[in-house]
């Protein structure tokens, strides 16, 4: 027999972005629960990515991803120190190598600076080789307000805010169908316990699946549900020492921001990543295996910038994948969807939360929460 409970809030997706939003509500004295399908926090999105603080410098002004960015990046930084998890504030080089591509790299810097990105400045070849030896580009656009991170730290720390406020985090919890009521969602709940639970408030922050959850939800319109676009990409890992003490990024290109060098917390180079539309049945079908291969378009790539790069020295590493709301030929901004937009009460879908959503989460969970009080 299923059972049925009374919650005020619940999330779906135990990610970066839905923990981040639980945390919120549960600070602000709401009764929180989380619903996760895996049977651990962050294995989607929030596992597969470069760990990367972004800036905020590529998105176009006025959009939500500029706005929550900036935000949200002063607010990791702060939450970081604050409970003392693993960071590193190393800054980023932009790179350029011809005539058109500094034009580009102007253009970032007024972007950037437009969005309120900190400390942006030019850099000769001189001066940026002077910083990075081994760099190779005729000038560079300096971010030292780019960083890194420990993600899944800073997921066990949300967690435990969330827990030491009261809320629950259901792990192996699969939503399957929501209903819409005038008095809030009646939620199907399956796993090993299936269950019914009836909230005010439902947050859809299931990253790849939001698309697939918001079709579940009975009562909302089919004009409110974006149709989902898959873009994977695929990292490899540089063996032996790495040669920067910085990020390094090319121009961005079509959908991706080019294959760029980033480092772990432990020093480690990783390139990637490129951009590999991937046109699944479902999300669980989703192939995250790196093929070597694509490793010889690395190479050429990479070189750009780094000259030196030693046939072989690349391995396979890992694969993550971007929910796109355009296809190959569109850009998109994140899309929070709430009442305002499609009429239900207590209804607030997460879309497109892709790149720079880890390092926008505490802003975008901020915003969530505002327009979740605005609607009550």
């Amino acid at each position: 027999m299923t059972e049925s409970a009374e919650v005020e809030c619940v999330v779906v997706g135990a990610g970066a972005v839905g923990l981040a939003v639980a945390r919120a509500l549960a600070r602000a004295g709401r009764e929180v629960v989380v619903l996760e399908r895996a049977g651990a926090i962050g294995t989607g999105i929030s596992a597969r990515n470069s760990e990367v603080i972004h800036g905020g410098i590529y998105y176009p002004g006025g959009s939500l991803k500029a706005r929550l960015c900036v935000e949200g990046r002063r607010m990791l930084y702060t939450y970081l120190d604050r409970h003392g998890l693993p960071h590193r504030r190393c800054g980023k080089l932009i790179v350029a190598n011809d005539a058109a591509q500094e034009a580009e790299l102007t253009r970032l810097a007024e972007r950037g600076r437009a969005n309120g990105v900190e400390g942006l400045t030019f850099l000769t070849s001189a001066e940026a080789r002077a910083l990075e030896p081994a760099l190779r580009c005729t000038s560079a656009l300096s971010s030292p307000e780019t960083g890194i991170l420990d993600a899944h730290g800073f997921m066990l720390s949300l967690q435990g805010e969330i827990e030491d406020a009261g809320g629950a985090i259901a792990l192996g919890s699969p939503l399957i169908r929501a209903e819409a009521s005038g008095r809030g969602f009646a939620l199907h709940v399956g796993g090993a316990a299936p269950m019914r639970l009836n909230a005010r408030v439902l947050v859809n922050s299931a990253g790849l699946s939001a698309p697939a959850v918001a079709a579940r939800t009975e009562g909302l319109a089919p004009e409110h549900v974006p149709q989902a676009h898959y873009a994977k990409g695929n990292y490899f890992s540089l063996t032996g020492a790495a040669p920067f003490s910085r990020l390094i990024y090319p121009i961005p290109e079509a959908a991706g921001l080019g294959v760029h060098l980033t480092l772990d917390l432990g020093g480690q180079a990783r390139f990637g990543p490129d951009v590999e539309w991937i046109d699944p049945l479902s999300t669980d079908e989703i192939d995250y295996a790196v093929d070597a291969r694509r490793g010889d378009g690395f190479y050429a790539a990479i070189r750009s910038y780094w000259p030196a790069l030693p046939d072989g020295a690349l391995q396979p590493a890992y694969a993550g994948v971007r929910p796109k709301l355009g296809g190959p030929a569109a850009a998109s901004d994140f899309v929070i969807s709430g009442p305002e937009a499609h009429g239900l009460a207590g209804l607030v879908n997460l879309f497109g939360i892709e790149s720079p959503g880890l390092t926008a989460s505490l802003a975008i969970a901020d915003e969530v929460a505002a327009r979740l009080s605005e609607a009550a």
